[in-house]
């Protein structure tokens, strides 16, 4: 199995043909084999006369100071394993794993908000003030943050981002509210609104605010900050456009690519913030509409715009 001669194989220590990285463990299940618990289904790896190394899946028993092993070769089985974002299995143990995440951190983060608040009512001295209001900064990011790696478990994992759409949603209250969350948590960037929806629209306003949101966001991460950044929208009943233009630096052709991939940051100017999911569950949430996000790039500005 190994290529190796039986003589070849009886003169060495098992340890000599063990992968390094095998090592510790395969001693360690040696070491219970020697206390008489058996090892079933242990998987190691060995090296092959040739240089490679070979999966091996061993059944040992122990007898007294005797141990009966077998061993049956599964490098094959391993090849031809899917990769973990394609596997059923894995996938569903990753959604589960984000579900639990997403739950644990969120109560904990909650107390704290809670706590947060409760200080602020208290007095404070302007130290203690401008503590309070960074801390509140921080624990919106966090939850920001959770709620991104949800709605990548779903759009990953087949069910795609939820909607609830409304009728007769009034955007141009809800766009604005937007553009001032944003310009509050970003003082020093400077923001021009041309916002003129010629009657309400059919869409869920939650989710296009959240995509506007991530559109302005990632225009201050990576636009120049010595420019505008401009939000103009236009929309009424089933078609919408928005579009968020920032100057500074064109997107080069390779960074592309992969712009709406996701934990994809722009290499070009990297954020220090985030988990680089923004741009990906903005195109989610937008195909979740029936429509797109586009982007035009060149020396005189960056426009990503949203068609529904």
């Amino acid at each position: 199995m190994l290529g190796w001669s039986a003589d070849e194989v009886e003169s060495r220590k098992f340890t000599d043909l063990l992968h390094p990285d095998d090592a510790e463990a395969s001693l360690d299940a040696f070491h219970k084999l020697k206390l008489g618990k058996p090892a079933l289904h242990f998987e190691n790896r060995f090296r092959h006369k040739d240089g490679s190394y070979r999966w091996l899946s061993w059944n040992a028993i122990p007898d007294g100071e005797t141990y009966y092993c077998t061993a049956r070769d599964i490098s094959g089985d391993k090849e031809n394993k899917s990769s973990l974002d394609t596997s059923l299995e894995q996938a569903q143990l990753r959604e589960q794993f984000i579900a639990v995440l997403g739950h644990d951190l969120r109560n904990p983060l909650a107390a704290l908000r809670a706590g947060v608040g409760m200080l602020e009512k208290e007095e404070l001295s302007d130290r203690g003030n401008m503590v309070i209001a960074e801390s509140e900064k921080s624990i919106k990011r966090m939850f920001d943050m959770i709620d991104d790696l949800m709605d990548f478990a779903r759009s990953r994992l087949g069910s795609g981002v939820s909607l609830e759409i409304v009728e007769n949603a009034d955007l141009s209250v809800a766009l604005k509210a937007v553009l001032q969350e944003v310009a509050v948590a970003h003082p020093k960037a400077e923001f021009v609104s041309d916002i003129e929806m010629a009657g309400p629209v059919c869409c869920d306003v939650g989710r296009v605010s959240q995509l506007t949101s991530n559109l302005l966001a990632n225009a201050v991460t990576h636009g120049d900050a010595n420019a505008p950044i401009t939000l103009i929208a236009r929309g009424e009943g089933n078609f919408l456009e928005i579009s968020v233009c920032n100057a500074g630096e064109p997107i080069t052709d390779a960074v592309r690519k992969g712009l709406f991939e996701p934990f994809v940051r722009e290499q070009a100017r990297p954020s220090q913030e985030g988990l680089g999911l923004g741009l990906f569950i903005s195109s989610e949430i937008a195909r979740a509409h029936g429509g797109s996000i586009s982007v035009r790039s060149d020396a005189e500005e960056t426009c990503f715009t949203f068609t529904m």
